[in-house]
């Protein structure tokens, strides 16, 4: 795929994805609210805690739409890449955004361990299977999504959190209206703390190698110098091979390559293009930048 064809197939993808992130803001929204009014009636700190963490997923889900216009903006002389990085600033931030927010959760459930309150376990239940199936109402609106764009995965992940603390708070809200055991509520509480930390730093982990140009995971510079060599006999030596991500399915390559000496005058725009062709068929690389060395330069120094 060409840069513009994909460059165009990008903007159409971020179409649908804009679609998607708008409906599951309202549904967000929406849900919220029947927690945090269902939390006040029923004295349940596990469903404010809950309603605080969907609002942290509304205002995630914010950024990533603001994001999302952003990264529309084309690439000019000034910005050569676009702003596509809009997206992984905005997954950056929603994880970072998650931590005080776990603190906050923490604090009251410690209050609620200290001076234990009556919770009424049938609203809580009934306000608590609202919030299940408005969240994996959600997560099928995003599935897909998730897979090629950091940036909805973030909130995606802000879904499943959900979703499981959703489920901790169904269960522990039957319990609770079963024996009237209230030490429960500010315990799941603590699950939820753990469970969106656990999403937080997957997503401040997986952006920052983005942010600090690290080579995507999972991915090997020395490999795909190896596999150059083993593939195009001409080439003797891969040098200053860099490997980066713009955004996660957008991967950017560049490299000196020597050739053996009986192959330096062969024709070197059919080798550079047959390179490119191998590196974006086997590794997906979108743009490559090969430039052919004499064999006798001095290699950059290593610091």
């Amino acid at each position: 795929m060409s840069k513009s064809a994909y460059t165009d197939h990008l903007f159409q993808f971020r179409s649908v994805e804009r679609r998607r992130l708008i409906l599951s803001l309202i549904i967000t929204i929406v849900v919220m609210i029947v927690e945090i009014i269902g939390g006040i009636m029923t004295n349940s700190i596990a469903l404010l805690s809950d309603a605080g963490h969907m609002f942290t997923h509304a205002f995630a889900i914010s950024i990533s739409l603001l994001a999302n216009l952003i990264s529309k903006k084309p690439p000019c002389h000034h910005k050569t890449f676009g702003l596509y990085r809009a997206e992984v600033l905005a997954a950056f931030i929603n994880g970072l955004f998650l931590v005080p927010v776990v603190g906050i959760i923490i604090y009251e459930a410690i209050l609620r361990f200290l001076n234990p309150q009556e919770i009424f376990g049938f609203y809580m239940l009934i306000v608590a299977i609202i919030g299940l199936f408005v969240n994996l109402t959600s997560i099928l609106i995003l599935q897909g999504s998730q897979k090629t764009s950091l940036n909805v995965r973030s909130v995606f992940y802000h879904m499943i959190a959900d979703a499981a603390s959703s489920i901790g708070i169904v269960i522990v809200a039957f319990i609770i209206m079963s024996t009237g055991i209230v030490i429960l509520d500010p315990l799941v509480s603590l699950g939820i703390s753990v469970v969106i930390l656990y999403w937080s730093w997957g997503i401040l982990r997986d952006s920052t190698r983005i942010l600090l140009e690290m080579s995507p995971k999972g991915m090997n510079i020395d490999t795909i110098s190896e596999d150059l060599k083993n593939n195009f006999l001409e080439i003797i030596e891969v040098d200053d091979a860099h490997l980066w991500t713009i955004i996660p399915d957008m991967l950017l390559y560049s490299a000196h390559i020597r050739l053996k000496e009986e192959e330096i005058k062969i024709n070197h725009q059919d080798l550079i293009l047959s390179v490119n062709e191998f590196l974006s068929d086997k590794y997906k690389i979108l743009e490559s930048t090969i430039q052919i060395l004499p064999k006798d330069v001095i290699k950059s120094c290593n610091f």
